[in-house]
């Protein structure tokens, strides 16, 4: 491939496939998520030019993917409207692109780009906390006269999601300040999000990385970022309240001394556990407090969504197999004395994709996962494999929640978490050198 520019640690250098697809990254990080046309065009370039330069070996998951986007097409151009499949097409291009040239990397190159996966989450995070201190408008969500951090990408659940993967990611690279740090905004900032569904899907991974990396170690690993997280949330609870006055001096110091908790507490050794219990306990205390003001983000109940899941499925009762097209899932349902109400996605990707592209399209969907995970299970033993498998599921069990999908920076960051838990397709590509 030639010498190449690129991105050193320890002498290890990224190679120009994996900077297109961290570029395309960005790139959707910057411009909301990549939800919008001019956006979501950008990523998906960069993430189709490094599938060319890499030139991955033909693969089932390339043949799933294919077929699902060709599905898409197809239902579009039936309906009159082969436009409205650019979504799912670009979503199982960026998704698939990203997996494939992620797994050509060397155990090295790996850990660079988890860590980059991780510094890029943590960047999201850290944003979202200064616009909920600070009422940056275009990076929050005012919901139940909450704030709610969405960063550049404008949306909380889909910040949350690339978040909670990368949280996971991070709990297993190398200790070291850097990575403290990382992990503890990474928690700081999905908690700002106050997303329910990605409290749910983070636990979820966490459960994976028990599993598959001891009980002992997560809880070890997990247990500062997430306790230094909970001293900095408490300190932010007071500015969630739009009605109320912000608190950043009190946000700031809390900020700072969440971050040493991180830093320190695995560092005390013997007196880790009382420390523990203390901080914990200091923790319950704060949401006691303020309960009152997140009453509506610790409820499970959602009656807009329940009733547009009833609506989803009663368009699925229609048309199962094939289903009304892409682009047209649109749910409309009775709400009270308000009237009509209309929501454009039914906050589940697997549903929606059954609405939408039928039974055919959700085989193919699910046939991608599973593409996935049976490679993922085979590249099992690497150092990264286990944060790996546990981003996934934790993507996974977040798109029952929300609609996911529809946004690449979510699809890039899956991706690229599945890639690095694949078995290595060659032994890593050729490294830059800068100069």
């Amino acid at each position: 491939m030639g010498d190449v520019v690129g991105a050193r640690r320890n002498s290890v250098a990224l190679p120009v496939p994996v900077l297109l697809v961290v570029a395309g990254l960005a790139a959707a990080v910057v411009a909301q998520g990549g939800y919008y046309l001019p956006g979501r065009v950008l990523s998906g370039l960069l993430v189709g030019v490094a599938v060319v330069l890499a030139r991955p070996k033909p693969t089932a998951l390339a043949a799933l993917g294919g077929a699902f986007a060709a599905w898409a097409v197809l239902r579009g151009v039936i309906e009159g409207d082969v436009l409205a499949a650019v979504p799912a097409v670009a979503a199982a291009g960026v998704f698939v692109g990203a997996v494939l040239v992620a797994a050509q990397a060397d155990l090295a190159q790996r850990e660079l780009l988890a860590t980059v996966v991780a510094g890029v989450g943590a960047l999201v995070g850290f944003t979202g906390w200064v616009a909920v201190v600070f009422r940056v408008p275009s990076w929050t969500t005012v919901a139940e006269g909450l704030l709610r951090a969405a960063s550049t990408l404008t949306y909380p659940n889909a910040a949350a999601a690339v978040m909670a993967a990368a949280v996971v990611v991070s709990l297993v690279l190398r200790p070291s300040p850097l990575t403290s740090v990382m992990s503890f905004l990474l928690c700081v900032g999905v908690g700002a999000t106050m997303s329910r569904a990605a409290v749910i899907a983070l636990a979820a991974g966490l459960v994976v990385l028990c599993v598959f990396s001891g009980f002992q170690k997560t809880v070890a690993a997990a247990a500062p970022p997430l306790l230094g997280a909970g001293v900095a949330l408490a300190a932010l609870l007071p500015s969630l309240r739009v009605a109320d006055e912000p608190r950043p001096v009190l946000a700031v110091g809390g900020l700072v001394v969440g971050a040493l908790v991180a830093l320190v507490l695995p560092r005390l050794g013997r007196f880790l556990v009382p420390v523990t219990v203390l901080l914990a306990a200091g923790g319950g205390v704060a949401l006691v407090v303020f309960a009152d003001r997140l009453a509506t983000r610790v409820s499970f109940s959602s009656p807009d969504r329940a009733q547009a899941t009833g609506a989803a499925l009663e368009l699925v009762a229609r048309m199962p197999v094939l289903g009304a097209g892409p682009g047209n899932g649109s749910f409309f349902f009775q709400r009270g004395n308000e009237g009509t109400r209309f929501m454009r996605y039914v906050h589940n990707e697997y549903l929606q994709v059954l609405v939408e592209l039928g039974l055919v399209g959700l085989v193919l969907a699910l046939g991608v996962v599973v593409c996935v995970l049976v490679a993922m299970w085979r590249g099992r033993g690497t150092p990264l494999w286990a944060g790996a498998m546990a981003a996934v599921v934790v993507v996974l069990v977040h798109s029952g929640f929300d609609f996911l999908w529809h946004l690449p920076v979510v699809l890039v960051v899956a991706g690229l978490c599945a890639g690095l838990g694949f078995p290595s397709t060659r032994d890593g590509m050729v490294e830059g050198t800068v100069g």
